[in-house]
């Protein structure tokens, strides 16, 4: 699938610079774009875009097909004339280097309640608005399949004051249509803020997206395997998932021991009854595979090793470590997937305990896996993830978002490890990193993807999660005053000479040539 040798950048929104708390789909992002151009890349690969769940991961939405929010460009709302310049003054208490979720949310709930009162407010009849508010009306229609349910899901949540919906009054978390017709006429306000609110976020994501494709970078997506308890999409399918009947879940997953915890990851998420979704034809998972294709050009989808076999663990325990294998769709999924799609443009992350049914299935259909450099040199020179033994259809990463650092991992890794990796990447270890991204760049791997806290050249304090810590995670921002000429050279120029970036020499001689000193 992926033909092309290319390269590109792991990056999340939320990591760019901004004046508001958090990155979002401003001015910074379409600033990235351009560096990207200018860096010689293809792609931009981010973390999921749905809404933020506990302990603000992405992977735990209130919604597999809603976006996130928090992302929602506040100065484009100014310019659209529903909020004022008052409203985008900083809090001074924002950080550019972390972000402080507990300032962020309300800080840009509010503003976007405000933004969403001026929007509907009757005074305001311009033809700017009427064309907006058509255009919102549409957009409403064309997404209903999944926003009613999403809009009024969020209504209540706020109303139960967070509580998981297997407690809610027995109507609303049976779905009772009298109770729901109920909220809906009673709530009209609140239903039509969270609808206003993915209307502006699919709005800015066209936009930005369309800038991107203009200027040829290619955006990859990521889809988590499963669904948050707490989310519409559990709310509103009950049937598809693994409940008792209280609403509550009977097993949960997570991943056994591992490279990262020794009690595993007990992530909770319900686990999907494979047997309703085969009965409807796979048509939630159609649906969503859909709207993500729409919004990327590819998807990673996380944890692929699901698919094939995931690992069930009983909800009432505390760890992952007593929990067993149970079979997946396997290949039914992919082909209704296929059949319905025409094409699965997907990056298959098959990390982990990853037996010979996973790595069937992956072939089967084709679908690129990933290679980890930072896992490469715990063995010998057998070891799959060493750059000699990366095929073609594969996608190479220095290290993913669940990884340190380049420079953190160095400084941690054994002794054993760290004199192979010395050996191995004939390097001398004061710039790992590069060293790192030379050899997957120089490697037979059609697509390289770096970690831009390695191209910055940045210790593990800039980590972007730690897989099984519960807190302090996705917080990581970097600032444009980090971002040098000479590394925007360095990352244009292995592009290039490895046959990934044949543009990248034209951006190389601006930068010979009076290019600047920091990109600005």
């Amino acid at each position: 699938m992926l033909a092309e040798r290319t390269s590109g950048i792991l990056l999340h929104p939320t990591s760019l610079p901004g004046p508001l708390g958090s990155g979002d789909f401003g001015a910074d992002a379409y600033r990235f774009v351009d560096w990207l151009v200018s860096a010689g890349q293809t792609y931009w690969q981010m973390l999921p875009l749905g809404e933020i769940g506990p302990g603000n991961s992405p992977y735990m939405s209130s919604s597999t097909f809603a976006g996130n929010i928090l992302l929602i460009d506040l100065a484009e709302l100014a310019g659209q004339g529903w909020l004022t310049d008052e409203d985008l003054k900083s809090h001074p208490e924002f950080l550019p280097d972390r972000i402080n979720f507990a300032l962020v949310r309300p800080f840009r709930l509010e503003r976007l309640h405000r933004a969403a009162r001026s929007f509907f407010a009757e005074s305001q009849n311009t033809a700017h608005q009427e064309t907006s508010r058509a255009a919102y009306a549409e957009f409403c229609i064309a997404e209903s399949e999944w926003l009613d349910d999403y809009a009024l899901f969020m209504t209540l949540n706020e109303q139960q004051n967070g509580c998981e919906w297997s407690n809610w009054p027995a109507g609303l978390a049976n779905r009772n249509p009298q109770a729901l017709q109920h909220v809906a006429n009673t709530c009209a306000v609140e239903i039509g803020f969270w609808k206003f609110c993915q209307w502006c976020f699919a709005r800015q994501w066209s936009h930005l997206k369309q800038y991107a494709r203009e200027r040829g970078i290619r955006i990859i997506g990521d889809v988590p395997i499963f669904a948050a308890y707490q989310s519409a999409d559990v709310w509103s399918h009950q049937e598809l998932f693994e409940l008792d009947e209280n609403g509550r879940p009977t097993v949960v997953a997570g991943v056994p021991p591992d490279y990262f915890s020794k009690t595993g990851q007990f992530w909770g998420n319900p686990l999907y009854r494979w047997e309703a979704h085969e009965k409807t034809g796979f048509a939630w998972w159609i649906a969503r595979m859909r709207h993500e294709l729409k919004r990327f050009d590819l998807v990673r989808i996380d944890h692929f090793r699901g698919f094939a076999g995931y690992w069930e663990i009983p909800a009432n325990e505390s760890t992952a470590i007593n929990g067993r294998w149970m079979p997946g769709p396997g290949a039914k999924l992919f082909e209704a997937l296929d059949d319905a799609i025409g094409g699965l443009p997907i990056i298959a992350e098959d990390l982990g305990m990853i037996t010979p049914d996973v790595v069937e299935l992956r072939e089967r259909f084709n679908l690129p896996g990933m290679r980890i450099l930072q896992f490469a040199f715990a063995e010998d020179e057998s070891h799959p993830f060493l750059p000699h033994h990366y095929k073609p259809n594969s996608v190479a990463y220095t290290g993913t978002h669940d990884n340190d650092t380049s420079i953190g991992w160095w400084s941690t890794v054994t002794p054993g490890e760290k004199e192979f990796a010395r050996k191995y990447l004939g390097s001398e270890g004061h710039q790992i990193q590069w060293d790192m991204i030379r050899a997957i760049s120089n490697s037979e791997a059609n697509t390289v993807i770096i970690l831009m806290q390695d191209v910055l050249g940045l210790t593990g304090d800039h980590r972007m999660n730690f897989p099984g810590q519960p807190n302090d995670n996705w917080e990581w921002r970097f600032s444009w005053n980090q971002v040098t000429s000479e590394q925007t050279m360095a990352l244009a120029k292995i592009s290039a000479e490895y046959g990934r970036s044949l543009p990248a020499q034209e951006h190389i001689a601006h930068l010979q040539h009076g290019g600047a000193e920091r990109v600005n």
